[in-house]
C-alpha cells in the first residue's frame, strides 16, 4: 500500500480568522454557525473526508467574522488529519481568537466503512 503524505498542519492558519467586537457583551446569547460542506483528507488512506462542521458559542468580547470562518474551514481541504484532531484544533484556534464564555465545536462525518462518526469539543461550561 502506498503511504499518503499529508499536508502538515500550517500553524499560520490562524492568521485566516478575524473577529469584530460584541455589541452585547453584557448578554449570554448563543452563536450558531454549520458549515455543511466541511472537507479533509484521510491522514492514512489519503481519501477524502466529508462533514458538517457546527460552532456553537457564547460570546465575550468578540465574535468570528463569518468570511474568514469560512476561509478558514476550507483550509483544511487538503489537510490530512483525523476527526478527533480536526475538531480539536478548531475548537482551540477560535477560543484562542474570541476567548468565549462558552464554545462548542461538533463535526458530523459522512460514513466510512459503514461507520459514522461525531466528534464533540467543547470550551467552558455553559451557564444558564
Amino acid at each position: 500500500m502506498k503511504k499518503f503524505n499529508p499536508v502538515k498542519t500550517d500553524p499560520a492558519k490562524t492568521s485566516l480568522l478575524e473577529a469584530f467586537d460584541n455589541s452585547f457583551p453584557q448578554r449570554n446569547y448563543l452563536i450558531i454557525h454549520h458549515a455543511n460542506e466541511f472537507t479533509s483528507v484521510c491522514p492514512k488512506t489519503g481519501q477524502p473526508d466529508f462533514g458538517v462542521i457546527t460552532i456553537s458559542y457564547i460570546a465575550q468580547k468578540k465574535c468570528v467574522e463569518l468570511k474568514s470562518l469560512k476561509f478558514y474551514l476550507q483550509s483544511f481541504r487538503n489537510e490530512g488529519i483525523f476527526y478527533e484532531n480536526v475538531i480539536n484544533r478548531i475548537l482551540d484556534d477560535l477560543v484562542g481568537l474570541l476567548k468565549p464564555k462558552w464554545m462548542e465545536v461538533k463535526g458530523e462525518f459522512t460514513p466510512r466503512g459503514g461507520l459514522n462518526s461525531t466528534v464533540i469539543a467543547v470550551h467552558g461550561k455553559m451557564k444558564q
